[in-house]
């Protein structure tokens, strides 16, 4: 029961929140009604005298991984549910996220190994290449997708709505699409978040962000990409593979702020052989069309940065502009994003909120994770809470970056002994591709305890081995288990388990 108090425990003892529509009698579906809670101020007779019939026993706003998780979820425990989305189910990680974002990574990789294969005695003749062809198979795939999130929420009786929906009170759900309301036991709120500009910025009309980017009518000769982090990384590596003359610009010291300082100058590093042109500490001051249709953007150094399309990266902000949480009193903080409990439960008792809304760990796994978690606690009568602490992440940057646990940095914070194991060399395709790339593989390790704090890797199929390593992680493994687990070779992962002295050893 981490992450409840007493108050909170008492409420979840119902195995299903389940009504008449699901074939129960009202009055035995009112006894299976979920025990009053008190929840931040609020008292159990003021809870109780709620408790009356409602339309669904959950409504969820916002069609995305977490929304639709959650909606399926809690009719599997015998809830009457509905959901309502005002674009595409699947939410931004399926139709203008992490998927197409992958497949483009994909496809900007054959530049590099259409070479590679020289190497190994290839000859690769004329090659051309067509965005048209590759946005139109992206856009047939995220349509299947799509179909599969709707037929799995119609599978579990859940009753879909094409509309934005804005929260009326605590209880009540407008439908824009008709001006229809419909009132829920609970309301789950799982809207996630959109890219953010710099609004005040002259000139930034004209740019574009990732939305945009999914659907560009044709590819620039040239891009500017404004921002440091892995979404302004990953396509800055897509453009550039696909042929595009790519900088990339960020006003910080360094790309890839929160990860370990070694892999982000690594990264920085390998996008530079790539020919990617990297300007930091420098931010624009203007953005200006020409007569030609092309850009020019003005930094505050005085730079002037030509190029056919100017993309803007520089962060997401939740997306709760127009929701209406002000008439239920919901609370959120200065970026807009709401607060909840361990629970993903808000300060109104019956409305919840999980994924990028809520900006905890703005990733999809996350948020599905907190959908599920939601569903099960309030429906399902089994609590529990996603433990945030320790998530493994891919960044999908050429090179690739995946990491688990702590960084060096983060590290020391929490302990001045530490052990650094690192390791860096050249990957054995690139023994006759002739590349001038190179992977780096780091452990950090509690001296003391010798328990691995955090495995980070640079290099190709780094998020394949993040997902592995955060098992161990989860785990506990200390650097005995790493050493006493015989290597696969060759394999550039078998240096995971090879590293037998420190690199570096910092002591308090």
């Amino acid at each position: 029961m981490s992450g409840f108090g007493a108050a909170q425990a008492a409420h979840f003892f119902c195995p299903g929140v389940l009504t008449a529509k699901r074939g129960l009698p009202a009055a035995e579906a009112r006894a299976c009604t979920p025990a009053p809670v008190a929840y931040l101020g609020q008292t159990s007779e003021e809870y109780e005298a709620e408790m009356t019939d409602y339309d669904y026993d959950l409504f969820v706003i916002g069609g995305g991984s977490g929304g639709v998780r959650a909606a399926r979820i809690a009719a599997t425990h015998g809830a009457q549910v509905g959901i309502a989305e005002e674009y595409r189910y699947g939410g931004t990680c399926v139709i203008r996220g992490c998927v197409p974002k992958k497949l483009f990574v994909y496809a900007s990789k054959f530049s590099e190994e259409f070479e590679d294969a020289e190497g190994f005695g290839w000859s690769v003749g004329e090659r051309t290449f067509s965005w048209q062809k590759l946005v139109a198979a992206k856009d047939q795939e995220i349509t299947r997708l799509e179909g599969i999130y709707r037929r799995n929420l119609e599978r579990t009786d859940v009753e879909v709505h094409d509309s934005r929906a804005v929260i009326e009170d605590a209880h009540t759900v407008r439908l824009l699409a008709t001006g229809k309301t419909v009132t829920a036991r609970y309301i789950l709120i799982a809207v996630g978040a959109s890219p953010n500009t710099d609004s005040g910025l002259p000139g930034v009309e004209h740019v574009i962000t990732s939305n945009e980017a999914f659907h560009l009518a044709e590819l620039p000769d040239r891009i500017v990409v404004a921002g440091g982090g892995y979404i302004a990384v990953e396509f800055a590596g897509i453009f550039n593979g696909l042929g595009v003359d790519t900088t990339l610009i960020y006003r910080g010291e360094e790309i890839l702020r929160g990860f370990d300082g070694d892999l982000r100058t690594t990264v920085r590093q390998e996008m530079e052989k790539k020919g990617i042109r990297v300007i930091l500490n420098e931010t624009f001051s203007k953005i200006e069309k020409r007569a030609d249709g092309t850009l020019a953007g003005h930094t505050k150094g005085g730079k002037v940065l030509e190029a056919g399309q100017i993309m803007f990266a520089i962060g997401r902000k939740p997306h709760t502009r127009d929701l209406g949480l002000e008439k239920a009193g919901v609370e959120t903080d200065a970026m807009g994003a709401i607060k909840v409990n361990a629970a993903s439960q808000t300060n109104v008792a019956s409305i919840y909120a999980v994924g990028d809304v809520t900006n905890r760990a703005n990733l999809t796994p996350v948020a599905i994770r907190e959908g599920h978690a939601f569903a099960d606690t309030v429906f399902g009568n089994k609590p529990w809470t996603v433990d945030h602490s320790l998530i493994a992440t891919a960044v999908f940057s050429q090179p690739e970056l995946g990491t688990v646990g702590l960084t060096q940095e983060e590290a020391l914070l929490r302990t001045p002994n530490l052990d650094i194991y690192k390791s860096s060399f050249r990957p054995m395709k690139h023994t006759l591709s002739g590349r001038d790339e190179k992977m780096l593989m780091k452990m950090i390790v509690d001296a003391d305890s010798q328990k691995v704090l955090g495995v980070h890797v640079v290099g190709p199929d780094a998020g394949e081995l993040a997902q592995v390593l955060g098992i161990t992680l989860q785990m506990g493994a200390t650097k005995a288990d790493f050493d006493r687990t015989i290597a696969v070779h060759p394999t550039a992962a078998e240096e995971l388990v090879t590293m037998r002295e420190p690199t570096e050893q910092l002591r308090g």
